[in-house]
């Protein structure tokens, strides 16, 4: 069972959306359902219900997001989920890591015609932490990405440089957080997801690899 609930208008006013941005996030699920059509964006079985399964799922960040971010590295970006969503929301540089070039193309169109602050970034996950001392990112963010282990490896640069890291998360999370204790030691917070009663936000803002 959802925690949260509405259909678009409720999901902008409960998260405090101006109505440019608004207009914004229209144009984006636009270009979304029309890319869809060509390329696997998101899951074919929530296309009727994006507002809620993606853009919610993205927009719940803000809550958590230190009021003076102002940058963010998103690490398999793939639709823009929750890295494009939030840059569009609000006045975030976004860094989108995508490999697939055909997401990256989607990508840097929806980035154009939304006027989000995004870049894009063709490279494969496991070069992203590269970026990580010129991006000086306050927040990383990875949706069903990869098990926390494998996740903390790609995101361990970006902490390590003073990010925070949201991670959203299935119901296997405590298993994944018992799993990655045996290479990681981490400060961490767990929120339960706005969007999915089963689901949380990881709220990583330590993790240093155990020797």
């Amino acid at each position: 069972m959802r925690t949260l609930a509405g259909g678009k208008e409720a999901i902008l006013e409960r998260f405090g959306v101006s109505r440019e941005s608004g207009e914004r996030l229209e144009t984006y699920v636009g270009l979304l359902l029309t890319w869809q059509a060509r390329i696997n964006l998101i899951g074919s079985s929530t296309l009727d219900d994006i507002w809620m399964r993606h853009i919610a799922d993205a927009l719940q960040l803000l809550a958590l997001l230190p009021d003076n971010t102002k940058t963010l590295a998103d690490l398999g970006s793939g639709a823009g989920i929750p890295g494009l969503v939030l840059a569009i929301a609000r006045p975030l540089e976004a860094h989108l890591f995508e490999s697939n070039l055909k997401k990256g193309a989607f990508l840097r169109e929806a980035a154009r015609q939304t006027r989000a602050r995004a870049q894009v970034h063709s490279l494969r996950i496991e070069r992203a932490g590269s970026l990580a001392g010129t991006i000086k990112a306050e927040a990383v963010t990875a949706r069903a990405l990869a098990p926390l282990s494998r996740l903390l490896d790609y995101a361990a640069p970006f902490l390590q440089n003073g990010a925070i890291g949201y991670f959203h998360k299935g119901q296997d999370v405590d298993a994944e957080l018992t799993n990655a204790t045996i290479s990681w030691k981490m400060e961490v917070e767990k929120h339960p997801s706005m969007t999915d009663s089963r689901g949380l936000i990881l709220v990583v803002k330590e993790a240093h690899r155990v020797r």
